[in-house]
């Protein structure tokens, strides 16, 4: 990676991984990202709710003094397309196999907007309590599916340990539909996963090619944040650079 930044102006990168993952997806990513001088956070994406994962997600961007260039995987991108519309400080919005929703839409009728993905007929499904009363449904992805269907190109140990380690998410929060669109006001840049099997490649270049995102392709899995973390930091690095100066 070529650095064309100085230290002291380089932005704050924050990470935002989706369902069925963990801020230490983010870890190869980071690692990379540190050793060319940036500034990495990594929050827990609360996976409840689209709206209130998105007014968390801003309350940590709000935390963050000066600019900032926004990451999202998967359903991460879903939130932080909410968070960031109207933020002075995020620069460059960056949608690693990702969701770019429009006003209307929720991230489940995008995933299913094209054919390719098998993610739904690998999920079961666990009731849990609302703490206001009544129930939600959790989402989890078969441990002996996950690596299929999630994580294909990642190391069988590996994809074992992602899969026990898994965050769930909430139908809801997939169901929910977006209300705002930082893609609209905010540069951005897409990295496409050719073999994937969440997100069929097809819904990606739509949304990428409508939100006019600089856009790379990549033969990589759902999972290419474990699996290609280089190809995901020069993403990174080039919204980065491309925004910032």
């Amino acid at each position: 990676m070529n650095d064309a930044q100085s230290p002291a102006s380089k932005p704050t990168v924050v990470l935002v991984h989706g369902a069925f993952a963990d801020s230490s997806s983010w870890n190869g990513v980071i690692k990379d990202l540190r050793r060319e001088g940036y500034p990495v956070i990594a929050p827990a994406n609360p996976l409840r709710g689209l709206h209130e994962d998105a007014a968390y997600l801003r309350a940590v961007l709000d935390s963050v003094p000066g600019p900032v260039v926004l990451a999202g995987h998967s359903y991460g991108g879903s939130v932080l397309s909410e968070a960031a519309d109207g933020s002075a400080n995020v620069k460059a919005l960056v949608y690693i196999a990702s969701f770019q929703p429009d006003v209307g839409e929720s991230t489940s009728a995008l995933a299913a907007k094209f054919p390719g993905g098998k993610l739904g007929e690998a999920l079961h499904t666990v009731s849990v309590p609302l703490a206001g009363g009544g129930t939600a449904t959790d989402l989890y992805i078969e441990q002996d599916k996950f690596r299929a269907v999630f994580a294909a190109d990642v190391p069988g140990e590996i994809a074992e340990l992602m899969a026990a380690t898994q965050r769930p998410i909430t139908s809801a929060a997939l169901d929910d539909t977006a209300t705002k669109t930082a893609w609209k006001t905010i540069p951005s840049w897409s990295l496409i996963t050719t073999q994937d099997l969440a997100i069929p490649a097809d819904s990606m270049r739509f949304m990428s090619q409508r939100a006019n995102s600089h856009t790379t392709e990549i033969d990589a899995s759902h999972a290419v944040t474990v699996s290609q973390p280089h190809a995901v930091s020069n993403i990174i690095v080039a919204a980065a650079q491309g925004t910032t100066g």
